[in-house]
């Protein structure tokens, strides 16, 4: 590797960031960025860092790392940033997202590569797109197939080697045995600003309520319904000229974008999980 991320989280105490740069110094290596928090109300310190060898022939076997993070009871990671994920993308019927991340994959702003893609609908919803050779998976759900169609998610999730799964709007509530197998590795999207109107028809409830901001909201899946950790939202203003069918489609618009955030933020490894909340790292 030409450059390394190091992440790791541990409770806090004197003398972390010291030990880390030190290690790396001694070790032949230029910290090229460094980010860190230190949660006061948890207690909690995360930190990312990225480095490279100061000399061609240095190497960093990721285990001398070890004696320091046992020292400091880390969680951490040393990582390859040309690595790219592989994600499962689930949709239902409203494709927008999806749009978006197959183009910002295809143009490198997503360095990542689509495992596949699995619909409730027919292929045929889909006939407008070019999946360039991205195989897709029509699993419908009803009550009575559910659990055998979420058995075959986690089938292809495992056999192709997804390490992120991605519900561009799917419409579908994932089961709880399920959520557990993808456990700080499955984004949603959400068509509010968390918390928000829940149900049928969200921007029809947010126009009759006469509000002036409509927002998304991208967030790890839990057992808990749309309250998992947070990663990213955006807000957009509106008026009370703005019709229900405007604010679908301002709606969209910011959907696309938060989830594109979200998914960036975590393939680049700068999301960590502190309980309820997230602590990100801006690019």
């Amino acid at each position: 590797m030409t450059t390394a991320i190091l992440t790791l989280s541990c409770h806090n105490r004197p003398g972390i960031v010291g030990a880390v740069g030190n290690f790396l110094y001694e070790h032949g290596l230029d910290i090229r960025e460094a980010q860190q928090f230190d949660d006061r109300a948890s207690g909690q310190f995360f930190m990312r860092v990225v480095f490279a060898p100061l000399d061609a022939g240095t190497t960093l076997p990721p285990a001398d790392f070890t004696p320091i993070a046992t020292q400091f009871g880390m969680n951490w990671a040393i990582t390859d940033p040309t690595h790219r994920p592989r994600a499962m993308i689930l949709v239902s019927r409203f494709d927008h997202c999806l749009v978006d991340l197959l183009y910002r994959q295809r143009t490198g702003e997503l360095p990542m590569d689509i495992a596949g893609i699995i619909a409730n609908h027919e292929r045929s919803t889909y006939e407008h797109l070019d999946l360039d050779g991205i195989p897709f998976h029509h699993l419908p759900i009803t009550p009575d197939t559910k659990m055998e169609q979420e058995g075959e998610i986690w089938r292809l999730v495992r056999e192709s080697g997804a390490e992120l799964v991605i519900l561009a709007r799917y419409m579908q509530v994932l089961s709880d045995a399920l959520v557990a197998k993808l456990a700080g590795r499955c984004i949603n999207i959400h068509h509010s600003f968390l918390p928000g109107f829940k149900g049928a028809k969200p921007y029809h409830q947010a126009y009759a309520r006469g509000v002036k901001l409509i927002g998304a909201t991208a967030h790890y899946v839990t057992t808990a319904l749309d309250e998992g950790p947070i990663i990213e939202q955006d807000v957009e203003r509106i008026s009370h000229g703005d019709t229900p069918e405007v604010l679908v489609r301002k709606g969209r618009d910011i959907e696309r974008r938060v989830l594109a955030r979200a998914v960036l933020f975590h393939v680049e490894r700068r999301v960590f999980i502190s309980g309820s909340k997230t602590v990100v790292f801006p690019g």
